[in-house]
C-alpha cells in the first residue's frame, strides 16, 4: 500500500513538471523488503522532447493554455500571459507562437500577440512560418487596413533581415489582387532566391484572372508551361473563361489543347466554356462537335450545358436543331428554366416560326407550371405579340385551377397596349374564378386605355363597377378619370370625380390638379382653371411646371397674354424653373400676339437658361423671321372648343 502511494505521488509530480516546463524536479522511491533491507532510487524529469530535426516539438497543453488566457481572461490577457510565460523554461518557441496564432479567431487579436511574442525574451525571433501564419490570418480578415497591415509586415521582415519561403509567397500572391502588389510579389521571389512551384504559378494565373488580367495571367501561364508545371482542372477553366469573354480566341483554343495533352481531362465546365465561344463565333457545327466529344467522355450534361448549346444554335437561326436537343433535354429529365424559354422563344419570333411554340409547349408538358405559363404570357406581351400571348394565356387558363397573378397584370396590359378593351374588360370580370382579387392596379390599367381611345361609356361603366363591387379607388384612379374625362370634353364628368376626390380617403395631389386645369382651361373655362390653381395653392400644394406651363397656355390661347406674362414670372419667383416647353408656349403666344421684341427676349433669355432649342422653337423663330408680310397662317381648329390648336400639341 505505501509503495502504491510513492508512485501515485511519482506521476503526479512528473505529469505537473510536465505540463508547465518549470523548476527541475527530482522524484525519490523508497522501497522495502520483507527481510528489512531498504532500496531508494532518485529519478531525474527529462529534457523537453524533439524530433529527428532537432526542432522542439510543440507543447500543446502550452497552446491550450495561452489560447485559453488570451481568449477567456477577463482581465488584461497579455499581462496575465507575460505573468505565466515568465517563468517558463525554455521559452516559448516560434513553432508555438505559429500554433497559438493558428487557434487564435481573431485577427486583431493575433497581430497583438504576434508583437508581444519579442517582449518574452531577448532570443525570441520571429520566421517565416511565423509571419507566414500571420498573413494568412490577415489574408482572410475584413480588417480595412489589412493590405497597409501586411505591406507594413514585409518592411519589418526586410530590416530584420528575414527571408520568407515559397509559401509566403503563395499567401502574398493570394491575398493581393491588383498588378503592382503582385508584381512585388515576384519581386520577393527573386530577393529572397527563391524558386516558384507549380501552387505558385497557379495563384499567380488566377490572381491575374481576378484583377480582369486576361493578358498577363496567359503570360504566367505560357511561363508556367515552359518550367514544366501544369493547372488543375479548374486553374484551365478559369484561364479558359477569362480568355474566351475576352475574345482572344486563338488564346483559348491553344489552352484548350494544350489541357488536352497535359492529361487534365476537360469537364463539363470546360465544354460549356467552348461552346459558349463557338456559339459567339457563329460555330454551330463546332458547338455541336464539342457537345458530342463531352458525352462521348460521360460528362454530366446539366441545365447549363444545354442552355449553353440552346443558345448557340439560336444564334445560327437554327430552329429545328434548337427544338430538337429542347426535345433531347425533356426526355432525359433535365428541367428547363426560363432562360431555356426566352432563347427559344426569341428565335421563333426572329425566324417568324412562332407556330412552333406549341410544339415546344407539348414536349415539356410535365414541367409547364404557372410561373412558367406566365413567364412566356409576359414575354409575348412585351414582344408584342399580344394574340399569341392570349392564347397562351387560354392555355394556361384551363390548365390550372388556380391563376398566376403577375401574368394576369401583364395580359390585361398586353390586351390594352394592342387596344383590345373589350377583351381586357372580359379578362377583368373573370379574375376572381381563378382566386384572384382584383387590384386597383388593373382597373388602372383599362381606365388609362378607355381614357386614351375617348372609350367614355366604358369608362364610367367601369368606374360604377369598379364603385360597387371594389376595390375602392385610389389616387391613381381618379387622376386617370380626371385626365380622361378632360380628354374627352367632359369637364362635369371630371370636376364630378375631382369632388368625389376630395370627399374620400384619397386627397387631391398636384396631378390631380393639373389634370383639372388642363381640363377646365383646354375645355374654355380659363378663369375657373385660374381659381382652381389659387385654391391649389391655399392648400399648401406647390404647382410645378406643368401647372405653371398648362394655365400659361390656357391665357395664352384666350389672347390674356398679360396674365400669361405676369404667370411666367411668378413661376420664376417662385422657384419654379420653366422647361422648354413652357419657353416654347410663352413664345407662341407673344408670337400670335404681335410681340415680336419680347419674343426675342425670351428666346435670348431660353439661351442664357442653357435650354436647347427644339423642332418647335425654331418653327416659331421662323414665324417671327417671316415677319408681317406673312399675315395668314392655316391651324387646326379643336373641333370641342374651336380654339387653334398651336405647335406645341
Amino acid at each position: 500500500m505505501q509503495r502504491h502511494d510513492h508512485c501515485r505521488r511519482f506521476h503526479q509530480i512528473i505529469t505537473s513538471s510536465r505540463r508547465h516546463y518549470a523548476t527541475k524536479y527530482i522524484a525519490k522511491i523508497t522501497s522495502t523488503s520483507p527481510s528489512g533491507r531498504s532500496l531508494s532510487a532518485e529519478v531525474s524529469v527529462p529534457a523537453v522532447a524533439t524530433d529527428s530535426r532537432g526542432y522542439p516539438i510543440p507543447r500543446h497543453q502550452l497552446i491550450c493554455k495561452v489560447t485559453h488566457i488570451l481568449t477567456k481572461s477577463q482581465t488584461d490577457p497579455f499581462a496575465v500571459l507575460s505573468q505565466y510565460l515568465s517563468s517558463l523554461s525554455p521559452t516559448l518557441t516560434t513553432n508555438e507562437a505559429s500554433l497559438i496564432l493558428k487557434s487564435l479567431n481573431c485577427p486583431s487579436l493575433a497581430l497583438r500577440f504576434f508583437h508581444f511574442c519579442p517582449s518574452l525574451s531577448p532570443n525570441f525571433r520571429h520566421d517565416p512560418f511565423t509571419y507566414s501564419r500571420l498573413f494568412l490570418i490577415l489574408s482572410k480578415s475584413l480588417r480595412p487596413d489589412r493590405f497597409d497591415t501586411v505591406r507594413s509586415l514585409l518592411d519589418d521582415m526586410d530590416m530584420s533581415g528575414i527571408r520568407g519561403n515559397i509559401s509566403t509567397v503563395n499567401i502574398l500572391i493570394g491575398f493581393f489582387g491588383n498588378t503592382e502588389d503582385l508584381d512585388m510579389c515576384m519581386g520577393l521571389v527573386n530577393k529572397w532566391e527563391l524558386k516558384m512551384n507549380a501552387y505558385t504559378y497557379k495563384c499567380l494565373v488566377q490572381a491575374y484572372l481576378r484583377s480582369h488580367d486576361s493578358g498577363k495571367a496567359f503570360s504566367v501561364y505560357g511561363e508556367m508551361r515552359r518550367n514544366g508545371h501544369n493547372l488543375d482542372v479548374f486553374g484551365y477553366n478559369m484561364l479558359l473563361n477569362a480568355l474566351a469573354k475576352d475574345e482572344k480566341v486563338e488564346q483559348v483554343y491553344m489552352v484548350f489543347e494544350d489541357m488536352k495533352r497535359k492529361h487534365c481531362e476537360p469537364d463539363e465546365y470546360t465544354y460549356t466554356i467552348m461552346i459558349r465561344l463557338s456559339g459567339k463565333l457563329g460555330r454551330c457545327d463546332e458547338a455541336l462537335k464539342f457537345f458530342d466529344e463531352m458525352m462521348s467522355k460521360g460528362c454530366s450534361l446539366n441545365l447549363i450545358v444545354y442552355n449553353t448549346l440552346i443558345q448557340a444554335l439560336a444564334n445560327g437561326r437554327m430552329v429545328d436543331k434548337v427544338i430538337s436537343l429542347f426535345y433531347e433535354m425533356v426526355v432525359k429529365g433535365c428541367r428547363p428554366n426560363e432562360f431555356t424559354y426566352t432563347v427559344i422563344l426569341n428565335v421563333l419570333v426572329v425566324e417568324g416560326r412562332l407556330s412552333k411554340l406549341d410544339e415546344v409547349i407539348q414536349v415539356s408538358k410535365k414541367y409547364m407550371s404557372k410561373s412558367i405559363y406566365a413567364y412566356l404570357v409576359r414575354t409575348l406581351s412585351k414582344l408584342g405579340h399580344a394574340s399569341e400571348a392570349h392564347r397562351l394565356f387560354c392555355n394556361m387558363w384551363h390548365f390550372h385551377d388556380e391563376g398566376d397573378k403577375d401574368a394576369y397584370v401583364s395580359m390585361l396590359e398586353s390586351l390594352c397596349s394592342a387596344g383590345k378593351t373589350t377583351e381586357a374588360m372580359d379578362l377583368l370580370s373573370k379574375i376572381k374564378e381563378k382566386g384572384i382579387d382584383t387590384d386597383s392596379v388593373m382597373y388602372n390599367t383599362i381606365f388609362s386605355t378607355l381614357g386614351r381611345l375617348k372609350q367614355i361609356s366604358h369608362l364610367h361603366d367601369l368606374y360604377e363597377k369598379m364603385k360597387q363591387q371594389g376595390p375602392s379607388p385610389d389616387i391613381f384612379t381618379y387622376n386617370i378619370l380626371i385626365s380622361s374625362f378632360g380628354r374627352a370634353g367632359k369637364v362635369d364628368e371630371a370636376i364630378k370625380i375631382f369632388e368625389e376626390l376630395e370627399k374620400s380617403d384619397c386627397k387631391p395631389d398636384i396631378v390631380s390638379y393639373n389634370s383639372l386645369i388642363n381640363c377646365l382651361g383646354k375645355n374654355g373655362n380659363v378663369d375657373e382653371a385660374h381659381m382652381r390653381f389659387k385654391e391649389m395653392q391655399e392648400k399648401g400644394l406647390n404647382p410645378d411646371v406643368v401647372t405653371y406651363s398648362t394655365l400659361i397656355e390656357c391665357f395664352g390661347k384666350t389672347d390674356k397674354v398679360e396674365m400669361a406674362c405676369s404667370l411666367f414670372d411668378e413661376m420664376s419667383a417662385e422657384g419654379c424653373y420653366p422647361n422648354i416647353v413652357t419657353y416654347n408656349i410663352l413664345l407662341d403666344c407673344l408670337e400670335r400676339s404681335g410681340r415680336t421684341a419680347e419674343a426675342v427676349d425670351l428666346y435670348t433669355k431660353l439661351k442664357q437658361q442653357g435650354l436647347t432649342p427644339d423642332s418647335i422653337t425654331y418653327a416659331v423663330l421662323e414665324r417671327l423671321q417671316s415677319g408681317p408680310q406673312k399675315k395668314f397662317r392655316i391651324r387646326r381648329q379643336n373641333p370641342i372648343t374651336g380654339w387653334v390648336v398651336s405647335p406645341l400639341r
